[in-house]
């Protein structure tokens, strides 16, 4: 049973083809970018075979999609032999809001509730959904499933996403915490408590999406009780280009003093701040921390202090809301590569009972591992996240479902 997994950007799209039936063998995955633009670049690598990269034109989501599957289908870079082979398609979906708390199949309704939340995610939902209809074009007897990021923090409880303002904003236009993150954060939760023999149903968790986006999950018994972006992901952890967690107040005192629109604001916040804005030197934290520790760039540094503060900080208001912490888990791309940002966030964290072991952590990256010590209290785990296998089973959990509920 072969699962092709799309997450659809605004100019991009990320793909991978799993074959479940296999042990959830990847087949092939690629990158789509420039979508809409000259030149757009097709990234595309099949398993056992030498990678295929092509450059041409690509006006559209749909002209991208059948690019992908041409390139799928190729005798020479191919791995199907024909669409037939693909028993289903997972989309990832950026925001469901308050009408998904589980992935779901893709019908007219879906569609129509994906199309109501697209001014909670403007960037975002427009592309999911375009990904979704060009594939009914495409492939219209293949049956689609949506995975939202959004899903997993329905648990959270009102008082945890709601915010301070006027309960009619929350009535009429759903303004609370959303969350995102969520196939993550569910992913390295269960990996991690698989891992250790810990039941899920009866842990306290703590996992740190740590990357150019970053967020951090608070998890008891298995259910996502707080995360640290709310309705869009600007808020919570100084990110790559984004703020994180800022004072209204002095946004719209630099709206007014500097004559901004609210689009100028929002680039400002989104794509002006966070650890670019402030260390003046980049958005990647390999370049900031070259600056930092090997060149004494101070702002670099600055921007450093920021950011493991902010995260400690998330880390310890956790604990103190679910009554303590059972394990820690890093992931993403900065949390799972990164020895020395880790290293730095749990230094300190002892009376929460962590007992940080520098010599497993010391080098290792992109590798499952515990980097606490035996007799730590609280385990600390780095956990390589897989958001793409998670779409694919609960595609093929759904899928398989309703065919066996349309036979019966």
């Amino acid at each position: 049973m072969k699962i092709l997994v799309l997450n659809c950007g605004s100019s991009s799209i990320k793909y991978q083809l799993i074959n479940m039936a296999n042990n959830a063998e990847l087949l092939a995955k690629g990158l789509l970018e420039r979508v809409g633009l000259k030149d757009s670049e097709l990234k595309h690598q099949p398993k056992g075979k030498e990678a295929y990269m092509l450059i041409q034109d690509v006006d559209d989501h749909e002209t991208g999609i059948n690019l992908i599957l041409k390139a799928l289908l190729d005798p020479n870079h191919g791995v199907i032999e024909s669409v037939e082979d693909i028993f289903a398609v997972g989309h990832r979906v950026a925001h469901g809001g308050e009408n998904f708390s589980a992935s779901a199949l893709i019908t007219d309704e879906v569609k129509k509730n994906i199309e109501e939340v697209i001014e909670l995610a403007p960037l975002h939902n427009p592309a999911n959904l375009n990904g979704i209809i060009s594939m009914e074009k495409l492939l219209p007897k293949v049956p689609q499933v949506a995975v939202f990021d959004t899903a997993f923090h329905q648990t959270i409880p009102p008082h945890a996403y709601m915010y301070g303002l006027p309960y009619e904003l929350y009535e009429k236009d759903k303004i609370r915490r959303y969350g995102f993150h969520g196939t993550s954060h569910k992913y390295v939760f269960e990996k991690a408590c698989d891992s250790l023999f810990m039941r899920k149903d009866h842990v306290k968790a703590i996992t740190c999406h740590l990357g150019n986006g970053a967020s951090i999950t608070a998890i008891k018994n298995g259910k996502s009780v707080d995360t640290s972006m709310g309705l869009t992901p600007v808020e919570g952890l100084i990110m790559g280009t984004r703020s994180g967690d800022l004072d209204l107040g002095a946004l719209l005192y630099i709206m007014k003093k500097k004559d901004m629109s609210v689009e100028q604001a929002n680039n400002l916040i989104n794509k002006k701040s966070g650890m670019l804005g402030v260390s003046g030197v980049s958005y990647d934290m390999r370049d900031i921390e070259n600056a930092a520790w090997n060149d004494g760039h101070k702002r670099a540094q600055l921007a450093l202090d920021m950011y493991m503060y902010r995260i400690k900080k998330y880390i310890g208001s956790y604990a103190a809301a679910m009554g303590g912490v059972d394990l820690i888990v890093f992931t993403g791309g900065v949390g799972e590569n990164g020895p020395e940002t880790r290293e730095i966030i749990c230094k300190g964290l002892e009376f929460l009972g962590v007992t940080f072991d520098v010599e497993k952590n010391t080098g290792l990256r992109g590798k499952l591992e515990l980097i606490s010590k035996h007799e730590s209290k609280v385990k600390v785990m780095v956990v390589p996240t897989n958001e793409e296998l998670v779409i694919a089973h609960d595609t093929l959990k759904i899928v398989a479902y309703q065919d066996n509920t349309e036979e019966i």
